[in-house]
């Protein structure tokens, strides 16, 4: 059952979301229609299109809503809407427009009038169906913190009227930085979930590529558009080899690269050229250049043969164009293979001391691995143990005592 509403309550918000023009009330009817499903389903059997009765089930309930209130029933009479049919309003035609309900609850709740950090983590939790926790470990941030940011925004857009729709001209293009950081931890999420017993949420990860791809149809002029599509297409390309016959992790220089789906890298391959067609200055942004170092992994017939070199410098003109210490910990790891690991843990020592990754599990997971690398064992099993610790995805946490035990005399 929560696997089912985690996939389909999205796509069930941003319908009802059409009806109530309300993110907050169309998230409590959606949480309605799961209370519903509950109840009856085991008593009637699981429908046969779950994902339809949550969304018939919610529309209803969001019907009554609006009956019940003037304010929504005078909007009724002014446009014109037959409730009854649930069927969305006639918009305009334009060559730019979208009928996408998922699309219109990004650029809603990205809207300007949210700060930055507001917009990403209401759509994490809209548009991925995540949990407050989940979404506190992709920002590094205290639970409480994403709770009322999430709370605050749904009230500002209730309060500032924001329309649910996907803009046009220049707010569109004001927008769309938020929207492509959205999308980009989303796939994120289901790339390598942050907690629970699945390492992959492929739903998520689908969800976020055709909407990169939506995106680079709808902005084609948009050269970081493309290099985000370019990095979710080469990133979704590694899934299947990303897991092993019961769902375990197997990392990069461990999978099957046959297995690695062609197809894609090629339409990454093929976004990427995009991306630099369509910059003028020449300058890749940093999805572009993420894609870039995507690309490098796509092109390597083994994990060996990976020009790790071009890797690292690649993440140094990243770690320039947007600074991050989760950039600097990956560059790290190119750093180790490309210039061997002592170099490597230069760069993670320094980074010991950034409050951002003091429970970030990757900072003592790599450190580990490049503390093992240079025989200092004892300290690599310290590092691994507290790597497990810190993590709350199953998998992983399995994954990382397998390397502790791995570790010569542990």
């Amino acid at each position: 059952m929560d696997t089912v509403f985690r996939i389909e309550s999205p796509r069930v918000i941003a319908g009802v979301a059409r009806i109530v023009r309300d993110v907050g009330i169309a998230e409590e009817l959606a949480q309605d229609a799961l209370v519903a499903a509950l109840e009856q389903w085991p008593r009637d059997g699981v429908p046969d299109n779950p994902g339809a009765w949550l969304m018939t089930t919610a529309r209803h309930r969001a019907v009554d809503l609006v009956r019940r209130r003037e304010t929504y029933a005078r909007k009724l009479r002014e446009i014109g809407r037959d409730l009854e049919t649930t069927a969305p309003f006639e918009e305009p035609a334009d060559p730019d427009d979208i009928d996408d309900d998922l699309l219109r609850l990004v650029f809603t709740a990205c809207h300007p009038v949210l700060s930055a950090e507001a917009r990403i983590a209401l759509t994490l939790r809209l548009l991925g169906g995540l949990t407050t926790a989940e979404i506190a470990r992709a920002f590094l941030t205290p639970e409480p913190t994403i709770a009322q940011r999430i709370v605050r925004a749904k009230r500002t857009l209730a309060a500032k009227n924001v329309a649910f729709e996907v803009p046009y001209g220049p707010e569109r293009a004001a927008r769309l930085g938020s929207v492509l950081d959205v999308v980009y931890l989303v796939f994120n999420e289901g790339y390598a979930a942050t907690a629970g017993d699945d390492w992959l949420r492929p739903a998520l990860c689908e969800d976020a590529l055709r909407l990169a791809r939506v995106l680079s149809q709808l902005m084609p002029g948009e050269p970081e558009v493309h290099g985000l599509t370019a990095l979710l297409e080469f990133q979704a390309s590694r899934t299947a080899a990303r897991t092993g016959p019961d769902g375990e992790p197997v990392l990069l220089k461990d999978q099957n690269r046959r297995r690695w789906n062609r197809m894609l890298i090629a339409r990454g391959i093929a976004a990427l050229d995009r991306a630099g067609a369509a910059s003028p200055s020449g300058a890749p942004g940093p999805y572009a250049l993420q894609a870039a170092i995507a690309a490098c992994h796509a092109h390597a017939h083994s994990y060996e043969e990976t020009d790790w070199a071009s890797i690292a410098t690649l993440y140094g003109l990243l770690a320039a164009r947007a600074p991050s210490p989760v950039v600097e910990l990956n560059r790290a790891v190119a750093v180790s293979m490309a210039e061997g690991p002592a170099k490597a843990l230069e760069i993670v020592d320094a980074l010991a001391a950034a409050p951002a990754l003091r429970d970030y599990h990757l900072l003592p997971s790599v450190r580990g691995d490049l503390l093992a690398r240079l025989g200092r064992t004892a300290e690599a099993g310290e590092e691994l143990a507290r790597a497990a610790g810190l993590t709350r995805n199953a998998r992983e946490r399995q994954l990382l005592l397998d390397r502790l035990r791995s570790l010569p005399g542990v």
